[in-house]
């Protein structure tokens, strides 16, 4: 896919769709069997350039890693098997690769990494990283505004209680990755940690670990190979789902979603604009639900997105802006902040894009409000960020007119076959 293409707006949007499996939970199962004792098996891992520097990086510290028939084999080396890399761990635009990585290194003694990224990715914070892994004895180094690049020299450990300022499912994981090795109990309070993955893996993998109004993890002695089917990303299925619902004659059907309610946020928001979503056929996937959804036209209206609300959906409020620029009346998301902290400042790009398709969106603050109406093609652009790529293709299709679409190649990061899909579901080219 190039960095520019054209999208056509859709007069009918049918299909039934998998859409790849989920980012989230790769990442965790390629951390936890480079770390495991001997080989593990995931089958359906996500696809995409984040998984591509996990991978990388994980090779560099001497993990096998091997990709054949729709499944990804990892020779595990150990809690304190990785060795340290030739050169600087590229982790591309990856976050989570970064900031996994910080914990997972810390506490490995005697190793050695520098940890470097793309330009978006070395704007990211990471003292929110490592400032709760020094408190555990780390040497972490960050640059003197607390962003990439990132050095670490690994050290024995001692478990500590962490409190988060920050939801922050990244922060979390780093933190029990870090404490996989310590010495000791580590204990992270927070009044929502974001994300469940991590502990419900740890968990299947037999690690003492408690979950409630507080998190409590003891160190294992070592992590059992294990093998995992990946259920769909939540996250790519929004767009679908976004799609079928805003859209005038449309129904999609997304087979094998990861429905963990810690991911469902979006769609509880959609439901209370007034969407016509039914769940079905839920199954188990590897200690995750996994569920099928169809989503149908609807008439929606706007609602209030509360701050609470914001770390169960934060990687979908893009493609519900784009679901409020078509509802009725006015939609606000409040307490936005941590968007501004992404692959780019999402708020204001959102708004920004949004208002060149005609929709009327204003800021306040780390506050959108976002008015319905009639949205039309324009020249926009996704700001090198793919989630914001793939939710102005999913308004350019509920648009009138042709839709011009700068940086398309940015979906690529997390979802390669989009654009494909996007002209299957909606019987439409896309050039």
């Amino acid at each position: 896919m190039s960095g520019l293409v054209r999208l056509q707006p859709a007069s009918r949007v049918r299909g039934r769709v998998t859409v790849p499996g989920d980012k989230s939970i790769s990442h965790r199962a390629l951390v936890l069997a480079a770390i495991a004792e001997g080989t593990s098996t995931i089958a359906g891992r996500a696809a995409g350039e984040d998984q591509d520097s996990m991978v990388a990086c994980l090779r560099a510290l001497g993990v096998s890693v091997d990709d054949s028939a729709g499944e990804t084999s990892v020779s595990g080396v150990g809690l304190r098997g990785l060795t340290s890399p030739g050169a600087a761990l590229d982790c591309g635009n990856s976050g989570a690769t970064m900031r996994f990585l910080m914990g997972l290194l810390s506490g490995i003694p005697g190793i050695e990494a520098t940890l470097v990224g793309d330009g978006s990715l070395s704007r990211r914070p990471m003292a929110r990283v490592s400032d709760p892994l020094r408190r555990m004895g780390a040497e972490v180094a960050t640059s003197p505004a607390g962003m990439p690049p990132v050095t670490v020299r690994g050290v024995q450990l001692q478990g500590a209680d962490h409190h988060l300022s920050v939801s922050s499912a990244q922060v979390k994981t780093a933190i029990l990755l870090a404490g996989l090795n310590a010495e000791g109990q580590t204990f992270i309070v927070g009044r929502d940690t974001g994300r469940d993955h991590t502990e419900r893996m740890l968990r299947r993998l037999g690690v003492d670990i408690e979950t409630g109004d507080a998190i409590r993890l003891r160190p294992p002695t070592s992590l059992p190979a294990f093998r995992l089917a990946v259920p769909g990303d939540p996250s790519s299925s929004a767009f679908w789902l976004t799609l079928a619902i805003a859209h005038p004659d449309a129904e999609v059907t997304v087979t094998g979603v990861d429905v963990n309610p810690t991911r469902m946020g979006f769609l509880e928001v959609l439901r209370r604009m007034g969407a016509a979503v039914e769940i079905g056929a839920e199954t188990d996937a590897g200690g995750e639900p996994a569920a099928t959804i169809t989503a149908r036209s609807s008439t929606l209206h706007g609602t209030v997105v509360e701050p609470q609300e914001v770390s169960a959906m934060v990687d979908e409020v893009p493609i519900l802006a784009v679901a409020a620029a078509v509802a009725e009346g006015t939609t606000v998301f409040r307490g936005l902040a941590e968007l501004r902290l992404k692959e780019t400042d999402r708020v204001e790009a959102v708004a920004t894009e949004l208002r060149r398709m005609g929709a009327q969106v204003r800021t306040e603050g780390d506050d959108l409000l976002v008015t319905g109406g009639r949205l039309h093609g324009a020249e926009v652009d996704s700001h090198g960020d793919h989630r914001m790529a793939m939710s102005l293709s999913v308004a350019a299709a509920l648009a009138v007119g042709e839709t011009e679409l700068s940086g398309a190649a940015a979906a690529g990061v997390s979802y390669p076959d989009f654009f494909e899909t996007l002209a299957e579901l909606a019987g439409t080219a896309v050039s």
